[in-house]
């Protein structure tokens, strides 16, 4: 168990400080880039009606995702959501301790809360990862003024083309944590495990009528899984989650390194690791228990497609069939009675935070605070301490 500290204001001289004194680590580790991955529900698409409008009219799902997402962030905010006022913060103090950039990237899926949403969102991120794999390193020394000074792209590629390994951080809230874990899955499957995951996801993203796939994403990834050479091979993931439900395993072959942060209050006599069972309603809406999102989200919490959308419907039920095949069917309510917090791979750090907000609908049941910025200061330092080695936060 970890207590959190106070938190630190953006706006104080200690924020940017402690940031980049973790930008120093990222830096000397060698990280090229981070993405942030938010959650459920905070996507730009939590219905799914822009992913059934993307097979008819591309152009238009994608104007519809844009849209929906720069609403939630006007409405959300911090809360349980990545903004990109809040990446920017990111990059420019890590940048600022690592002496060069360091790009923090927002990663948008459409944040349905069941499976097909999930395998979805990561195959699209394997599809970002595998563009980022093959162009060239831009990693200009910052000037006193935090401009950048830059390399040739011939200088670029020869790097990319001489280094065995570039390291990526994964930064995860909530259910964005499973997206990577099935990422690492199919990175690290045999073409056996690999051809059943694409067979039960078939009725969702192959062709009708048309014969042309209705997600292009899912065929150049199918292909690209297949080349052992792929330059997306070379790529080192070092995952961090926050919140993250436990849901599906990991696969130690598809990532380098694997932390898991959660807001944890254990209740007096239970065991440190074990989250609150049964949980009093009034501990829930003060925060007192936890996150009792991080709680909740296990097997038998999924929402079930649009009611028309047939192909994804079908694909969501075989993928699920796949994915908890070996788990006997029980309801949420029996599931919860683990108490699990602790997922069996990887580190995870138990945090106590001593956060600010009290209403619910601001620590949103306890699953709020990795996302706002005044816990930045500590997340880095944690991920810096867990992952390159550093002092941890005093």
């Amino acid at each position: 168990m970890l207590h959190s500290g106070p938190p630190t204001e953006p706006s104080s001289p200690e924020f940017g400080e402690r940031v980049a004194g973790a930008g120093a680590a990222f830096g000397r580790a060698g990280v090229a880039a981070v993405y942030l991955i938010h959650g459920t529900f905070a996507g730009n698409d939590a219905l799914g009606l822009a992913t059934e409008l993307e097979r008819l009219a591309p152009r238009l799902a994608q104007a519809l995702r844009r849209c929906g997402k720069r609403t939630l962030d006007l409405i959300l905010g911090e809360t349980g959501n990545y903004t990109p006022r809040f990446a920017a913060r990111m990059e420019q103090s890590l940048s600022r301790g690592a002496g060069r950039s360091i790009p923090v990237r927002l990663f948008h899926w459409s944040s349905l809360n069941n499976h097909i949403g999930r395998a979805d969102a990561a195959i699209r991120l394997l599809d970002e990862l595998a563009t980022f794999a093959q162009a060239p390193i831009h990693h200009p020394p910052l000037s006193k003024g935090g401009a950048g000074g830059g390399v040739s792209a011939a200088e670029d590629a020869a790097d990319r083309a001489t280094s065995p390994h570039v390291r990526v951080l994964l930064w995860s809230h909530s259910h964005g944590g499973n997206v990577v874990a099935l990422a690492t899955n199919l990175l690290g499957a045999d073409d056996a495990a690999r051809s059943e995951f694409f067979a039960a996801a078939g009725a969702f993203y192959r062709g009708g009528w048309t014969g042309k796939p209705a997600f292009p994403a899912w065929q150049r990834v199918e292909e690209l899984l297949a080349r052992p050479e792929h330059p997306l091979r070379r790529l080192q993931l070092d995952v961090v989650n926050f919140g993250t439900p436990i849901r599906y395993g990991w696969d130690s072959s598809g990532y380098a390194k694997l932390l898991h942060v959660t807001n944890h209050r254990p209740r007096e006599g239970d065991a440190d690791y074990l989250a609150r069972y049964p949980v009093r309603c009034a501990a829930v809406l003060s925060g007192r228990a936890g996150d009792f999102v991080q709680q909740l989200g296990i097997a038998g919490s999924n929402l079930p497609p649009l009611p028309l959308a047939l192909q994804t419907f079908l694909a969501n039920r075989r993928l699920g069939s796949l994915l908890e095949r070996q788990l006997p069917p029980r309801l949420l309510t029996t599931r919860m009675k683990a108490a699990m917090r602790v997922p069996e791979e990887g580190v995870t750090l138990l945090v106590d935070y001593d956060d600010p907000d009290r209403l619910p609908h601001r620590h949103l049941l306890g699953h709020a605070p990795y996302t706002r910025s005044r816990w930045l200061p500590l997340h880095c330092e944690l991920v810096a301490q867990e992952f390159y080695g550093t002092d941890g936060p005093e």
